[in-house]
């Protein structure tokens, strides 16, 4: 009998479309391969429960000197527990076909230790689930470099084009606020 008592609310939450794999909100399912290497990021085991900020990216656009920024907000907050996902996207023309090219950019030209992902489509019917997931809660992005700030529930609380700079007080606002988030 008891184990029936358990049963109705976990299918109950089934139904409703509420229950998250191992506490796992539906923006973080999936996996993605990380640059330049032969593992994959499991979404929801590296950033379910953390504040987050993720980012399309692209190594030849105009915007790339930001991952100086994004670098320096890693690296101010991640003892805070942010974390910071950069997406490497081609949607916009700007991004290298070659990943050790684009690994360069990154690694090298900019000192990156953020996570970072192989070239993935961020728009469109294409984008990968990760995206479609910020789309639906905010935008889809409008070019490279546009930013995710999301809470440790897997909820977007602020989407920044790609002219605010990871600097923006508004921008910095809505990073604490992720912060502060519970999980």
């Amino acid at each position: 009998m008891l184990m029936r008592w358990f049963a109705v609310p976990a299918l109950l939450l089934a139904v409703t479309g509420q229950v998250w794999a191992a506490g796992c909100p539906p923006l973080l399912e999936g996996s993605l391969p990380k640059l330049r290497a032969k593992e994959t990021i499991d979404l929801c085991q590296r950033f379910a429960g953390k504040p987050l900020v993720v980012v399309n990216t692209a190594s030849f656009c105009g915007f790339a000197p930001q991952f100086k920024g994004l670098e320096a907000l890693n690296q101010r907050y991640k003892e805070q527990g942010l974390q910071v996902l950069g997406v490497p996207s081609n949607d916009f023309k700007q991004e290298s076909k070659d990943g050790a090219e684009t690994a360069k950019v990154c690694y090298v030209n900019y000192g990156v230790t953020f996570t970072m992902t192989e070239p993935q489509p961020v728009r469109g019917a294409d984008a990968i689930p990760l995206f479609r997931h910020l789309a639906e809660q905010s935008s889809a992005p409008k070019w490279n470099f546009y930013k995710y700030v999301v809470d440790r529930q897997g909820n977007v609380v602020g989407s920044f084009s790609s002219r605010i700079k990871p600097d923006d007080p508004d921008f910095i606002k809505a990073v604490e606020a992720a912060i502060a988030s519970r999980p």
